[in-house]
């Protein structure tokens, strides 16, 4: 008896070591909204890369959200051949916003993290007070060498004479416009604290010509992120090898897991998942014939061992 309680014990962990770690919450969403999300970012926790845990949330299952040190913003847009969001700070000002000030926190991001502000935003200010900011044409130079021009805010900047969508705004309503290209956040918000409002363009590839002439101006905060890649992960998503799983991590360890469909998880790939249950099944039917052929064995009576029923 006190064998077979052995062996049932046995039988049990095999069962439970055969399994592969979980993720929590289950599979993963791959959009938000009509926003796309997939590796490296995640919507639920174990999904993605853990560089970017608990980075981006989803309102309502409508609105994906960036947080950063300044506040929680829209993200509108995602590209991840070209690894960037767009995202959307409503106190900025825009075309289809009526002109107001606005004092709020300028957008910034943690240095610490995989996400960085793209040099292909231009920052601009309106109606600065030009006794404590520097508003004077940025000279040609300073195109192709930036460091060594000073900090003044471009008063002869492209896009305050070419705002988007709305070109003549400033000169209907009698307002200043320069452009600035921080070196920092702190640089940011010591512009705004000294203009009445701010707003930030992206140039936006569209593909129809040579870059950079294949960009256009539109409104919005380009952030760029860094895809890791490991050989892990590019096995889980190898659908040659009939894997096609989601990479993503456990919450518990932040080790790799590959995520597959039905709620599976491996720590390899999808196609590995076949080769715990294919070990486990194995493992269990050597068992059950070695508890058959025990049972056929001859039982020790009155304390006397033979050869035939000794078990070491």
């Amino acid at each position: 008896m006190e064998m077979r309680l052995h062996l049932h014990v046995l039988a049990i962990l095999v069962i439970i070591s055969a399994r592969p770690p979980s993720v929590a919450g289950g599979l993963c969403r791959d959009s938000c909204g009509d926003v796309p999300v997939r590796y490296p970012l995640g919507i639920d926790d174990g999904c993605g890369s853990p560089y970017y845990r608990s980075m981006l949330t989803c309102a309502d299952n409508t609105t994906l959200r960036l947080r950063t040190p300044s506040g929680t913003y829209p993200v509108s847009g995602a590209d991840y051949a070209d690894p960037h969001l767009v995202v959307t700070d409503p106190s900025m000002w825009t075309c289809a916003r009526p002109f107001t000030a606005v004092h709020a926190a300028p957008f910034s991001l943690d240095t610490s993290t995989r996400f960085s502000l793209s040099p292909r935003n231009d920052h601009l200010f309106f109606n600065c007070d030009e006794e404590r900011v520097i508003v004077a044409p940025r000279p040609a130079i300073c195109d192709r060498y930036p460091d060594r021009c000073d900090s003044a805010c471009d008063s002869a900047g492209y896009l305050c004479r070419n705002l988007p969508g709305c070109r003549g705004a400033l000169e209907e309503g009698n307002m200043s416009c320069c452009a600035y290209r921080p070196r920092a956040a702190e640089s940011l918000r010591a512009m705004l604290r000294h203009c009445e409002a701010y707003t930030t363009v992206y140039w936006r590839a569209v593909g129809d010509k040579f870059p950079p002439y294949d960009q256009v101006p539109d409104y919005g905060v380009r952030v760029d992120f860094e895809i890791p890649v490991t050989t892990r992960c590019l096995q889980c998503q190898d659908r040659r090898r009939g894997a096609n799983g989601t990479c993503g991590f456990d919450p518990a360890t932040r080790d790799f897991v590959c995520i597959c469909d039905g709620g599976r998880n491996s720590t390899t790939d999808c196609a590995a998942t076949v080769v715990f249950s294919i070990s486990a099944a194995i493992g269990i039917g050597g068992l059950v014939m070695y508890i058959r052929k025990m049972r056929s064995s001859k039982v020790v009576t009155c304390g006397v061992q033979s050869n035939e029923n000794r078990f070491f």
